[in-house]
């Protein structure tokens, strides 16, 4: 067929748009579909196939076209492709040089055949059967290797049946077409191989991403899993968030790219806790550091015990010269019985106030104090307070087990996370991880930490990743200082924090009226945990309208 200068004009301009529009195709199917299409317009084709090299060295069947026909499968159809891959080299090691498709790859070359029912050099016996079951012709038949930059054949496009547009006469493939479509194949295969090493890369770093969160989870055993199931409520939230057609964030919306960022900022939030030590993420009582020091409390309330009943013998011996019932006298002393039984009750006292579920009243710290103001002597022979001043101001702690200087440890772990994040050399699409991860503890009005920012300093993604955090937290059955809590309390607290404009209330309002709760219950909490939930018990919650 002769082609003019304007025609191979107007053919080189769309191979270029088709270069340009590979270049930009994203998604894998997509742009498999997008090579095989485009080939058979530029060669007026009636049908095509494109396979994939496979790393045992097959031909996978990707997608297939047959447009008088109507035959679409694989790629973007959802249909698969009911036929096995072609192998390249037998069970023996040799080359597989019947089939076209494999000779092809094998020999590195295009193969250009005019009529498939007159080829002697290939095996059409399975194309021969597909045509008398189809009612069909298959005649010409293009087949080119797809190889890449660096020299390798990553697969194969073949056509079928070039079409004279005017009378729709099959016609075998012109030198032109077999040009254009190695060109095409070329410029194919080259992006496929950069989407593929941009997608092992990507691979690769949500790899690495997901193995940071889970040395953190592994670092205690009481945030295990926290790392991995906030950014499955987040993404919940953001995609609740993405379709919403009513309230305040009906119009907010994110691309796929944008709720990727997201996810990795979610997925590295808590990465500081990695500088953390151990004692203060695993700190289950007041007193606790490398161990509970409230056996050490208790072994000195043993020795003051030891000692009242030592001095009463003292003076039972004094008494009796030696003679009479030392056991009976002890007893039946009334003192005695009173010195022990007090001590007793300090001593459970001292074990309650260890406990850091509860807050401390008043008369809690007084009491305390009375009980550290006990003189005994210890091992060295010094008479000294029962409690010293640093055991005393941990069971002073109002709510939590952490001390005032073990809060801030915990809460350096941000400053971290922001200080580790920012120091990484993002492409342009993760630019703002650091601040989606670095605003998770800080709140509405701007008591949070560790850069105090309010509301509007916030990004929606930010926020997002600190209500997740903050439920996950609440609903947690992992942690060394609260029992798991039910959904509803869990609501009621979260309500109460959108009240005292602690979290984004518009976002709250979303949370709940879309049930994420409820999604993210079913899947990660116990049955024991997810009770019946009354909108009117929950406070702040406002419905969508």
């Amino acid at each position: 067929m002769e082609h003019s200068q304007e025609n191979v004009s107007g053919l080189l301009r769309e191979l270029n748009k088709i270069g340009i529009a590979l270049s930009a195709e994203k998604d894998h199917d997509r742009l498999l579909e997008l090579i095989l299409v485009k080939a058979m317009e530029l060669t007026n084709a009636d049908g095509g196939t494109l396979y994939t090299r496979t790393d045992d060295q097959r031909l996978k069947f990707e997608i297939l076209h047959t447009r008088s026909l109507d035959i679409h499968k694989g790629g973007t159809s959802g249909e698969e492709i009911p036929f096995y891959p072609i192998s390249l080299y037998d069970d023996e090691g040799k080359p597989n040089n019947h089939m076209v498709a494999a000779a092809c790859v094998i020999g590195g070359e295009t193969v250009n055949i005019p009529d498939a029912y007159t080829s002697e050099d290939y095996d059409f016996s399975g194309t021969r059967n597909f045509d008398n079951k189809m009612g069909y012709r298959s005649t010409s038949f293009l087949t080119v290797p797809m190889t890449n930059h660096e020299n390798d054949i990553i697969g194969v496009l073949q056509l079928i049946n070039a079409m004279e547009k005017d009378s729709n006469k099959v016609i075998p493939f012109s030198m032109l077409d077999q040009q254009l479509v190695e060109s095409l194949a070329s410029q194919a295969a080259v992006t496929i191989t950069n989407k593929t090493l941009i997608d092992a890369q990507k691979n690769l770093f949500d790899s690495f991403i997901q193995l940071i969160a889970d040395a953190i989870d592994e670092k205690s055993p009481y945030t295990a899993g926290h790392c991995r199931r906030v950014p499955v409520i987040t993404n919940m939230l953001a995609d609740a968030v993405n379709h919403i057609d009513k309230g305040p964030l009906k119009n907010f919306s994110m691309t796929d790219e944008e709720k990727y960022e997201l996810e990795v900022a979610a997925w590295l939030h808590d990465c500081g806790k990695i500088t953390t030590p151990e004692y203060v993420v695993d700190k289950g009582t007041k007193l606790e550091t490398i161990f509970d020091r409230i056996n050490l409390v208790d072994i000195r309330f043993e020795v003051l015990k030891r000692d009242a009943v030592i001095n009463v013998l003292k003076e039972k011996l004094k008494k009796l010269n030696g003679s009479g019932d030392v056991d009976n006298e002890l007893n039946n002393d009334e003192v005695l019985n009173e010195q022990l039984v007090e001590l007793e009750k300090e001593r459970e006292d001292i074990r309650k106030y260890n406990i850091g579920g509860e807050s401390l009243a008043k008369e809690d710290l007084k009491r305390i104090g009375e009980i550290a103001g006990r003189i005994y002597v210890n091992p060295e022979n010094e008479t000294v307070n029962l409690l010293s001043e640093e055991e005393v101001q941990n069971l002073e702690i109002g709510r939590g087990t952490l001390s005032v200087r073990e809060r801030e440890i915990i809460n350096n772990h941000v400053s971290v996370t922001i200080k580790m994040l920012e120091s990484l050399p993002y492409p342009k699409h993760l630019t703002r991880v650091p601040e989606y991860a670095g605003g998770h503890h800080e709140k509405m009005d701007g008591t949070g930490y560790p850069n105090k920012l309010t509301g509007d300093q916030m990004s929606v993604q930010a926020r997002m990743i600190a209500i997740a955090d903050v439920f996950e937290a609440l609903t947690a059955s992992d942690r060394p200082y609260k029992k798991a809590m039910p959904l509803s309390q869990s609501l009621r607290i979260l309500g109460q924090m959108k009240l005292d404009n602690h979290i984004d209330a518009d976002l709250f309002d979303v949370f709940m009226y879309e049930k994420i709760y409820l999604d993210y219950a079913n899947q990660y909490l116990g049955k024991t945990q997810i009770d019946e939930i009354i909108f009117e018990n929950i406070p702040g919650y406002t419905p969508l309208n």
